[in-house]
């Protein structure tokens, strides 16, 4: 249970180098913590009862917080969340490009875990929920170690209302997502999240978009969006966002902002340009990035989203008719599609030998894991789209793919911009050989900022992984080194780094020492503690 922990011991930590999250010199002093708080900052403290934590010259700082993961069902599934811990994350922020696992309707309960299972593998009955309490419920019955903050995903209120429908929605249809979106908001869901290039939140038009997001504004919750290009669109993607929240009054984050495919390169700083126009111009916008030049997705990325017309059934027939396979093999390999404007492949901009098997869900697969498509097609002689479409229907659309498709000139860019947050974006799995953002990425970027790399001081790094996604997200209690607030906090050593790699994705981090949430340790000189003192944290 979530108070495993319930007893909050007292403690200080004397001599640390703190980082306090809002970017000023860190400062040599001590921190007490009591009754799961901040409760002193100050040089020199006296320890009174409190346990002594010497820090011995590591930094301290506030819990990080993963501005974007879809670790939805692995919160429940495993609650310890040892990849988390070890990175000194101390909130996750999930439901994000339209994947969720609440709200449900009977009718739409088979084709919701349709959806979140193509990014996150199968997902059982009794893992997806009626509404954002009924979620909230079953994790906090659980206990966790770590905090967790939910976005609605959009593709949920479509499922609800329209199903696998290729269509914009009607003036009713608008009207029964947005009463279905402000029920979540109001059960204290932190906001809505579009994936603009994910079936069926792609299919949806302005008029569906902009009433949603007019139903974000008058909760004063977040619009977050997955936007529908970060190819040859991006500018125009960037806009249509922008257009949305003007339209809408709704505050934005875009989702891990990137240029994606050689031939659009360079062109990241037009984007920025874009963010930092609106915002002169009184649009409240941010975004989030990973620090890696791979990204990952379902392996229905592949395709052009109206393969996905009718749902994950439909699909696979169409790739068992002839007519249907040629259709979708000539969108792959010639790069567009008819009736899917904007749309480019992403065979055609990276390369088969570029998209890597990261998980699959058939047990039957688990030896592909790792290899790219290439290399299984030239093993099995045949074409990368014959492989492609086998394991499609092998898997039901629930193979897990890496890809690298981004520079790193364009990551500096965004890692380095005042308007970023850190978001590992990362998608778990119990098993397979996953990107490695989701074990390595705080590390990863502090690493960077002590080396001196892409211009970021230390404190500003730690500020983008602290104050500012808790500011985004409204989490007044976290997010500073600061007398009052939640207790939630990471020691680290100065050779702090990522070790998990591509071909050895899981490998913990080095340097991060110890890691409490609400003043209990979750993580105690490298060990983790089993302590379960987190909790969903809801709109206030």
């Amino acid at each position: 249970m979530s108070d495993a922990n319930a007893v909050n011991p007292r403690i200080l930590v004397r001599g640390a180098r703190i980082l306090d999250g809002t970017g000023a010199p860190w400062f040599r002093g001590d921190v007490r913590i009591a009754g799961g708080r901040i409760a002193q900052i100050g040089s020199g403290l006296a320890p009174g009862d409190a346990e002594v934590l010497e820090a011995e010259d590591r930094y301290l700082a506030p819990g990080f917080i993963d501005a974007h993961c879809h670790d939805d069902l692995i919160q429940l599934r495993r609650p310890g969340r040892p990849e988390k811990v070890a990175q000194g994350v101390t909130t996750v922020v999930v439901g994000n490009c339209s994947f969720g696992l609440y709200p449900q309707r009977p009718d739409s309960a088979l084709p919701l875990r349709e959806h979140f299972g193509s990014l996150l593998g199968a997902v059982g009955a009794e893992e997806t929920f009626a509404d954002f309490a009924a979620y909230r419920a079953a994790l906090d019955g659980r206990g966790t170690a770590i905090n967790l903050v939910s976005l609605v995903g959009h593709a949920a209120l479509r499922l609800a209302v329209m199903g696998w429908q290729n269509r914009p929605a009607t003036a009713e249809e608008r009207e029964a997502m947005a009463a279905l979106l402000a029920d979540q908001l109001r059960q204290g869901a932190h906001g809505l999240s579009l994936g603009l290039v994910y079936p069926p939140s792609a299919w949806a038009d302005r008029a569906e978009l902009v009433r949603l997001a007019e139903v974000v504004a008058e909760h004063g919750a977040l619009l977050a969006a997955h936007v529908r290009s970060y190819e040859g669109g991006l500018i125009a993607s960037v806009d249509e966002f922008l257009d949305l929240l003007t339209s809408g009054g709704a505050s934005g984050l875009l989702s891990h902002l990137q240029a994606a495919g050689r031939p659009y390169w360079g062109s990241l700083p037009r984007a920025v340009d874009r963010l930092e126009t609106a915002r002169r111009d009184g649009v409240d916008v941010s975004f989030d990035m990973y620090p890696y030049p791979a990204g990952s997705s379902t392996i229905l990325q592949l395709l052009p989203p109206s393969a996905l017309s009718g749902g994950v059934e439909t699909l696979l027939a169409r790739l068992a008719d002839a007519e249907g396979y040629d259709a979708l093999r000539r969108a792959v390999e010639d790069g567009t599609a008819p009736g899917d404007a904007g749309w480019e492949s992403k065979i055609r901009l990276i390369g088969w030998e570029n998209v890597r098997i990261g998980g699959v869900g058939d047990d039957s697969l688990r030896a592909i894991e790792g290899l790219s498509l290439t290399e299984i097609a030239e093993a099995r002689g045949e074409t990368p789209f014959a492989t492609l479409a086998r394991l499609i229907a092998a898997d039901r659309g629930r193979t897990n793919i890496v890809m690298f498709q981004l520079d790193e000139r364009d990551l500096e860019t965004a890692l380095s911009h005042p308007l970023h947050m850190l978001g590992s974006d990362g998608l778990p799995r119990e098993t397979g050989k996953p990107h490695p953002r989701a074990f390595g990425s705080f590390p990863r970027y502090l690493a960077r900022a002590i080396r001196g790399e892409g211009g970021l001081r230390l404190e500003e790094a730690v500020r983008h992984m602290t104050a500012v996604p808790a500011q985004r997200f409204c989490l007044g209690d976290h997010g500073l080194v600061r007398p009052g607030l939640a207790a939630d906090l990471t020691l680290f050593t100065a050779d702090v780094c990522d070790r998990a790699t591509f071909q050895d994705p899981t490998q913990p981090p080095h340097g991060i020492t110890d890691v409490l949430v609400a003043g209990a340790f979750v993580l105690r000189d490298g060990g983790h503690t089993g302590a379960r003192p987190g909790k969903t944290l809801t709109r206030a």
